[in-house]
């Protein structure tokens, strides 16, 4: 097969950028060395350019988790263009083919089928059909004024803030060079690489905790050097909630950052998925596991029998407890005197929390089960 022709302009490009930091940025630390402020500055703009990615490209253009004032969106549009990841529509619309078409070797742009290299940076450096310049998915982001201002002096934007930028504060510290070498170009390199192990080694490691549909896996430790994009089976599952890790402890700074903002009115409408549809989906993945498991094991059908019936109760269990969480939910936010009479309301508290209590015995009973297939004993029979 005919290879696509060579993109020259990010052949050079990611070709040159990594060999000048591999040799200058440490050479000149060795000669001159760097102090804390410009490390500092270096971290800063990591940070900035990798939240104005995953919190602006990616959750607020990309899939509209949430909205946006557009004080916050102009920040993440100069951020874009710092991380140098192309515009938000060639972004954007390459994310929403990949959603899409996922997995698909000739319809996704970055399909993970093609291998680690394809869908790390491969694609980027070839002129492959699956990554034309298609806009027609995007039509609501270019009716976003700052989308398409940035689109329109996308390259000015980028030389200011790859360049203009880091040799400014370099001026004022007293080291222009030390600060193009580190909050210039390493942190051009790595803020990239950083973002494109979400669409290979995120597709490659990890857990498919609530789908088996795409590739997507689930991975915490991606999650620590990505902002919260390790997650990732999650966003593929639900893909317009604003959060990566749903958990309160799930490391996902992108999340807080946006639930943050929400306080001070910078963001709202914030998207979440529902309870019921996540504990559905991971216990739907379990079963197929737990089913597959059996066969594998060759055990009696008893076992199956016994198998398919706690998934029946478990997943009846999550369908009541979410109805009266729901209504429980609303009868708390208004005024017993608007809903219900005091004993109907106390009694709907008390429903409610007798099934959050039987579903949390009941996950339990289903995990002890999980766990007995793994143990040689329940092979025997």
């Amino acid at each position: 097969m005919e290879k696509a022709p060579i993109n020259w302009t990010n052949m050079l490009l990611f070709t040159i950028t990594p060999a000048c930091a591999l040799t200058l940025v440490p050479l000149y630390g060795f000669m001159y060395g760097y102090d804390l402020f410009e490390w500092l500055v270096f971290v800063l703009m990591m940070g900035f350019c990798g939240m104005s990615i995953t919190a602006g490209y990616h959750r607020l253009w990309s899939h509209k988790t949430y909205k946006a004032h557009p004080v916050i969106r102009f920040i993440f549009a100069l951020g874009g263009a710092c991380a140098l990841q192309n515009d938000i529509y060639h972004w954007a619309s390459d994310h929403r083919r990949h959603h899409q078409h996922v997995d698909d070797n000739d319809r996704d742009p970055y399909s993970a089928g093609r291998g680690f290299w394809f869908s790390h940076i491969g694609w980027i450096l070839r002129n492959y059909p699956s990554a034309s310049n298609d806009f027609s998915n995007i039509k609501d982001i270019q009716r976003d004024p700052i989308a398409a201002w940035q689109h329109r002096n996308y390259l000015t934007l980028v030389l200011i803030m790859n360049i203009g930028v880091p040799a400014l504060i370099g001026w004022l510290h007293g080291d222009v060079l030390a600060s193009l070498l580190l909050a210039g170009l390493l942190r051009l390199v790595l803020s990239q690489h950083v973002t494109y192990l979400i669409n290979s080694l995120a597709h490659m490691w990890g857990w498919q905790t609530y789908s088996d549909q795409s590739s997507a896996r689930d991975n915490p430790v991606l999650a620590l050097i990505t902002y919260g994009e390790g997650y990732h089976n999650y966003h593929h599952t639900f893909q317009w909630d604003y959060r990566n890790g749903i958990k309160w402890w799930h490391y996902d700074p992108t999340k807080w950052m946006i639930r943050v903002l929400s306080w001070v009115g910078l963001t709202r409408d914030l998207k979440r998925c529902s309870p019921q549809q996540i504990e559905q989906a991971k216990l739907e993945m379990q079963f197929q596991h737990a089913t597959k498991k059996c066969q594998s094991l060759g055990l009696p059908e008893d076992w199956r029998v016994k198998l398919e019936a706690e998934y029946e109760q478990l997943l009846h269990l999550i369908q009541q407890w979410s109805e009266h969480r729901q209504a429980w939910y609303e009868a708390k936010g208004k005024s017993i005197q608007e809903t219900l009479a005091k004993l109907e309301h106390l009694q709907l508290r008390d429903t409610y929390r007798e099934l959050h209590y039987k579903l949390k015995v009941q996950k339990k009973r289903w995990q002890e089960m999980i766990r007995l297939l793994g143990q040689p004993a329940v092979a025997m029979g």
